[in-house]
């Protein structure tokens, strides 16, 4: 179970969008594992994919129908990624899309593709054709708790983040679904996410806005530090909220709807960590005083992907040498060991270049047996910071990820 998963929240529908899911038996008979969006005429999307070279074909295809028009209809499968498929991966992914496009009567590159699971084995196309009208019948508006449990791979619990904001009097939505549990380190967003809202927003000011939410929400986190095939984040704007376009980042109601993509990005992206594979504990990793983000995020990274502090933190162990040591190892030039500072939760365990005279180790014990732990570093050589969030690494990581194809 996620470490702090409190249950779904309430998913509060997005006008113009309707979702389905069915089961297809991709992987595993009578589960669900196939999903369909369907999004009103006249919406606008953003999107955000992998830098993986070894991208899956459906996103190499999703790029491609993305870039002829806005979409209509997105079909997500889950069980196999169609990655590491080559050609064959490619006509796969455009005959699912043609199938969709068929049954709905919209051109195939009004469909984008997405899918999840394993890599390189071929996409059972025939099981997601065959399940394509069960889903289709299935599309409503209040779909999103359905699609949050057909998008699910290794993870153990749906995922979804629902918020409302006032815009000029009018109420608007933001509501989203993400999937993922390992395979977790960002370079763009390592999951899949969908998130829609009604406000309707200009289209270069739509990726913006989600490009800067992913930046500081699914790019501030890490399980496994593996940056996966298929990574994507789509949001999509329907614009059916009774308000004029925004269009510029000057308008007074842009930082208020951004705001609120933001927030759920973000709730997503802590939900995937909470439920990284194996996770028992929830790491808040703050850095500040760096002469730049970069340099922060360094050293965050290095803590977080460093099997030695990953392993303690599962046996709730303040063995916080190895904190230490990851941060010497973070190639921080001339970085003065002597200034900094390392706090775990509120106890102080490193000043003047080792530890804190005032260091006790039952205070750091009690920390330590918490589920959500957080660590602070001041590096003490600018104004720069950055946080991030991980999760320790459990016997349970290695038996999922060793069983995955079995």
């Amino acid at each position: 179970m996620a470490v702090g998963w409190k249950g779904m929240p309430e998913m509060h529908p997005v006008a113009g969008i309707r979702l389905g899911t069915t089961c297809a038996g991709i992987r595993v008979e009578g589960r669900r594992d196939l999903v369909i969006m369907e999004v009103e005429p006249g919406a606008v999307c953003a999107a955000v994919f992998t830098r993986n070279l070894f991208c899956a074909a459906p996103v190499l295809l999703a790029r491609e129908h993305l870039a002829l028009g806005s979409p209509r209809y997105l079909l997500i499968n889950t069980g196999n990624a169609n990655a590491g498929t080559g050609a064959r991966g490619l006509a796969d992914a455009r005959t699912c899309c043609r199938r969709v496009a068929g049954l709905a009567g919209v051109p195939e590159e009004a469909v984008l593709p997405f899918s999840t699971g394993v890599i390189g084995e071929p996409l059972p196309v025939e099981k997601i054709v065959e399940a394509l009208p069960a889903a289709m019948g299935a599309l409503e508006p209040t779909g999103w708790t359905d699609a949050a449990y057909g998008i699910m791979t290794t993870d153990t619990v749906p995922k979804g983040a629902s918020r409302r904001v006032t815009l000029d009097g009018t109420q608007v939505t933001v509501t989203g679904i993400a999937k993922g549990a390992g395979m977790i380190r960002p370079d763009m967003a390592t999951m899949l996410a969908f998130v829609a809202t009604d406000a309707p927003v200009e289209a270069a000011l739509l990726q913006r806005c989600l490009e800067d939410a992913v930046n500081d929400s699914f790019n501030r986190i890490t399980v496994d530090g593996d940056t996966s095939t298929n990574d994507a984040c789509v949001l999509i704007s329907t614009g059916r909220a009774p308000l004029s376009p925004i269009t510029s980042v000057e308008d007074p109601r842009y930082p208020l709807l951004a705001g609120a993509v933001r927030s759920v990005c973000e709730q997503l992206a802590q939900a995937i960590v909470r439920d990284g594979e194996g996770a028992t504990k929830f790491i808040t990793i703050e850095v500040t005083g760096g002469c730049d983000e970069r340099e922060c995020l360094q050293v965050a990274y290095t803590i977080a992907h460093s099997p030695l502090v990953k392993t303690a933190f599962f046996a709730s162990d303040p063995n916080w040498g190895r904190i230490l040591a990851a941060i010497g190892r973070a190639g921080i030039p001339d970085l003065d060991i002597g200034a900094l500072t390392v706090h775990l939760g509120g106890v102080s365990l490193v000043r003047d270049g080792g530890r804190d005279p005032d260091y006790r180790e039952e205070a750091a014990q009690a920390v330590m047996d918490r589920d959500e732990i957080p660590i602070r570093i001041d590096l003490r050589r600018g104004t720069a910071s950055a946080r991030i969030w991980t999760c320790d690494l459990s016997h349970d990581y290695i038996r999922i990820n060793a069983e995955y194809r079995t």
